[in-house]
């Protein structure tokens, strides 16, 4: 990758981090999908006037729905489930669940788009998926806990959102290819904005939210979503969906962090373990490392 693609790489990572602890600070008192629906809607009123300053209207009007159909099931999906999953179980451990996108990624390029896998990165994705197996495992309680949801359920919904992710990856490649990555952003929330505002409406929380919860949408919209979209699918554009999908590698690290010094979460051994096995699967899966000795001969 190029210099400005490994910063681009880099920030995007510490700002998806950091995602995981707003929405935890927004969901307690917004529900998740609203928490989603707000989010979507601030980075949609941020990132539109932005596309239409920079000249994109047409090209925006020529693909709108595909645009737009690719942001309900790489935004609007996803960020409601990680909201729901928030509620009961810790935002480093999501985050090591949203590490398992590229493993997603690399099965569903394989599945639609023809991608066939060399021996190196099937043998990353059977490693992958036992390292999520294995962190699944020990937290596949189906009783509920305060939060009245089952810990099980949490990490289930975790899973679908990084398929989600997956799909919309290679939609994005298979249908967008050559797009400004501007006008594929606010596309997307826009359409994960329309998306969501029934549901949201119909589920508004009763009380009125605090001021905190409030800020931490904002955070979320402006920061998490808004241009954090913007170098997501500029990474895509300039280093590819597969390269793309490896800055899941990078984000646990900054969610932990964050949950250890703002939340005060736990991490145990078994899921930095778990992590290390599903993060080492994953740069087998996406090609980013290979073993000589399943490489194909000449």
């Amino acid at each position: 990758m190029s210099l400005s693609s490994i910063i681009d790489f880099i920030a995007l990572a510490a700002i998806w981090g950091s995602s995981f602890l707003f929405m935890r600070f927004a969901v307690v008192e917004f529900g998740a999908v609203p928490t989603a629906a707000v989010r979507v809607g601030i980075a949609a009123a941020f990132l539109v006037p932005l596309m239409l300053w920079k000249g994109h209207a047409r090209v925006f009007r020529r693909h709108w729905l595909a645009v737009c159909l690719v942001g309900v099931v790489n935004s609007a999906l996803p960020f409601a489930l990680f909201s729901f999953a928030l509620l009961a179980i810790t935002t480093g451990l999501s985050a090591i669940l949203n590490a398992t996108v590229p493993l997603f990624g690399a099965l569903v390029a394989w599945l639609w788009l023809k991608d066939r896998p060399t021996g190196t990165r099937v043998l990353g994705l059977a490693i992958g998926f036992l390292g999520v197996a294995l962190l699944a495992w020990d937290g596949a309680s189906f009783t509920p806990n305060a939060s009245g949801i089952a810990p099980a359920w949490a990490v289930l919904a975790c899973l679908v959102a990084t398929a989600c992710y997956a799909v919309a990856a290679s939609a994005t490649k298979r249908y967008l290819g050559g797009l400004p990555p501007l006008v594929t952003a606010t596309g997307s929330q826009v359409g994960a904005a329309a998306g969501l505002l029934l549901p949201a409406l119909w589920l508004w929380p009763a009380q009125l939210p605090g001021s905190r919860a409030w800020l931490a949408l904002v955070v979320l919209g402006l920061l998490c979503t808004g241009v954090a979209y913007i170098l997501y699918f500029r990474l895509i554009e300039q280093a590819g969906p597969a390269r793309a999908l490896a800055v899941t590698f990078l984000v646990p690290v900054f969610a932990i962090v964050y949950g250890l010094l703002f939340l005060g979460e736990h991490v145990t051994p078994w899921m930095l373990a778990c992590g290390a096995i599903v993060v080492c699967g994953t740069a087998l899966s996406t090609g980013l490392v290979k073993l000589a000795a399943l490489r194909p001969q000449a």
